[in-house]
């Protein structure tokens, strides 16, 4: 009996695919359009995206996980059944071995979520993986050895910061405030101040292009589109890179004493090699301008962004996959109490 290994990073913003051989295979939103009336599965990923905010009374477009953790149980295992399934499209493999990754502070009851959710989705064999720990392996980081490693994980619903050493994590903390935070803070502020009422991609899409952390060089400014509260018509209005910046400061404070809470809760010892080695960041929080910066200001260390923040998780996830190497010995055990 054939068997095909599949790791994934199931991520709150976008879900990653990788197959055993073959590196990463699938990036697409964690985005499922459904049909209210006959609960049938009309899109996912990419083209479920597309639809949010545009979609008739019957079909609704959601993101099936909140915070990193499952919010919508049977959506979640459609999606995944459906990117599975294109996975192994053409494929011979009778039984699946499924690779996934959870957020460092997940609950005993979350990851069975998971495991329920995956196997529901066809996979046979099911391994769990802490996405910092991923996210180390996949960022080059020596944490089989006896030193300290810190990796900040910024996703789309939760930042994982997490110090490891000798193939486990010694000290974590998962903080629900990441990506979406910085979106959603980008709403409210444009609410409030303008009256204007902005989408979900709308406030992405002002984070990606004129967002940053610390003042620019060359500060910018965008115009958006949007529903004027007063009126309800449609209205344009330009907004600054350094609004943008006073938005997201709250939930960026936020993930930096995060960082600082952790540093503080590390052994001495460990705390000497970070000092020497320095913080590394992945995750798409980890592309915010001025990030690395400011988390080297606030802490006094050094701030390194990985290669491909990115892919971090999955290339991570892609190594657990493969024999022979530090991976094999790791072990998930629910419920850890970190330092």
């Amino acid at each position: 009996m054939f068997t095909r290994d599949i790791g994934i990073d199931l991520g709150t913003a976008n879900t990653l695919v990788c197959l055993k051989g073959k590196g990463i295979i699938m990036r697409e939103p964690s985005v499922v359009a459904y049909d209210v009336r006959n609960d049938t599965v009309r899109a996912v990923g990419t083209e479920a995206k597309e639809m949010i905010g545009r979609t008739p009374g019957s079909i609704v477009a959601v993101r099936p996980l909140k915070n990193g953790v499952i919010a919508d149980y049977d959506v979640t295992a459609a999606m995944l059944k459906r990117f599975i399934k294109l996975c192994l499209k053409g494929s011979p493999f009778s039984r699946v071995r499924v690779v996934i990754c959870v957020p460092a502070g997940v609950t005993e009851v979350e990851s069975r979520a998971v495991q329920d959710a995956v196997r529901l989705a066809g996979a046979t064999d099911i391994d769990i993986v802490e996405e910092p720990m991923a996210a180390a392996v996949g960022a080059g980081l020596p944490v089989w050895d006896a030193t300290g490693n810190m990796v900040v994980d910024m996703g789309g619903g939760t930042t994982e910061v997490a110090v490891i050493s000798l193939g486990d994590i010694v000290t974590a903390q998962s903080i629900k405030t990441a990506g979406d935070d910085l979106d959603e803070a980008i709403i409210n502020y444009i609410r409030k101040k303008y009256n204007l009422l902005i989408g979900e991609r709308t406030a992405e899409q002002i984070k990606i292009e004129i967002g940053s952390a610390l003042p620019l060089e060359t500060e910018t400014s965008v115009e958006i589109k949007g529903r004027n509260l007063l009126d309800g018509l449609p209205k344009n209005i330009v907004i600054t890179s350094e609004e943008v910046r006073e938005a997201m400061e709250d939930p960026i404070n936020v993930i930096v004493e995060a960082v600082k809470t952790t540093l503080e809760k590390t052994p001495p010892e460990l705390s000497a090699d970070i000092i020497e080695r320095g913080i590394t960041l992945t995750g798409g929080g980890a592309l915010l301008r001025g990030i690395d910066q400011l988390i080297s200001r606030e802490t006094g260390m050094a701030v390194n962004i990985a290669d491909n923040p990115l892919d971090c998780v999955v290339e991570g996830t892609a190594k657990r996959l493969e024999p022979g190497n530090g991976f094999d010995n790791y072990v998930f055990r629910r419920g850890k109490n970190y330092r």
